[in-house]
């Protein structure tokens, strides 16, 4: 589990009208549902949202967003909460969502589908009009605090079947959908956060446009806007570029040796 406090505004650049979307929802108390492939932004878009939701309020809480990332070992219990031994005495202990739902942080879901099934129908009671959370050791049902917010995510073209997010939890959620940037936004951001010249990271940018276009190869996933930023990064700490590349795209994207050939082919093209 990670938590965010408020200090320094996390960089995010708007592809499309996802801010205001999110900005109503917040208003009208509507969970949201964040789809997109990995490493294109919606983590990213979460910490800015919160932090810009959050940053005036006068009793925002200490931590203001509570970010889980979801495996197939992550039960009802490790959300809610359990009791723990506290010398004599048995404790109770709030789960990060019960944290989140009483003090009135984001609670972020990331990977929703990678959770076990009890976990999912869990929250289904917070995305309608009720806002509780039952916690069943208890027999406690805790009202989401006013400025409580639900937000999940999952990557749609990465999951199997047997993973896909039911309709009965998707449609209790405002959906938005998110892709990698044009090459001129991804430039943008590269550029910002590696701390590179806009011309290699219009370079690598390039890279990722014609890697994602490398489906007939069957590589579906393509390269991440975080994988290009990783190789911004080295570079921009003496690596050389065709190194930095093979580290952070070429052998990190695939195991598959044609696809890292395939790849690689169009480094050697795009970098000098």
């Amino acid at each position: 589990m990670d938590s965010l406090t408020q200090g320094e505004q996390p960089y995010y650049l708007p592809l499309k009208d996802e801010i205001n979307v999110f900005e109503s929802a917040y208003e009208a108390k509507l969970p949201v549902l964040l789809k997109g492939p990995t490493g294109c932004g919606k983590t990213r878009f979460v910490e800015h949202m919160t932090w810009k939701l959050y940053q005036n309020k006068t009793e925002a809480p200490d931590i203001s967003l509570v970010t889980v990332s979801c495996h197939e070992d992550l039960t009802a219990t490790d959300m809610v909460g359990r009791y723990l031994l506290k010398g004599d005495e048995t404790v109770w202990n709030d789960g990060p969502l019960t944290r989140a739902v009483r003090t009135g942080a984001i609670c972020y879901l990331d990977e929703i589908v990678e959770a076990r099934k009890d976990t999912t129908v869990l929250i289904h009671s917070l995305t309608d009009h009720r806002r509780i959370l039952p916690i069943d050791k208890t027999g406690e049902l805790v009202p989401a605090h006013e400025e409580f917010l639900l937000v999940i995510s999952y990557n749609p073209g990465y999951q199997s079947v047997l993973k896909d997010l039911k309709p009965s939890t998707r449609q209790r959620f405002v959906s938005l959908e998110f892709d990698y940037p044009s090459v001129e936004l991804e430039t943008t951001i590269i550029a910002h956060e590696a701390q590179i010249e806009e011309s290699s990271a219009e370079r690598l940018a390039v890279i990722g446009e014609r890697v994602r276009n490398l489906k007939q190869h069957g590589f579906e996933e393509g390269v991440s806007t975080r994988l290009l930023i990783y190789a911004g990064q080295l570079m921009a700490r003496d690596i050389e570029p065709r190194r930095a590349a093979e580290a952070a795209i070429i052998s990190a994207v695939s195991d598959d040796s044609t696809i890292q050939q395939a790849v690689a082919d169009i480094v050697d093209v795009i970098l000098p």
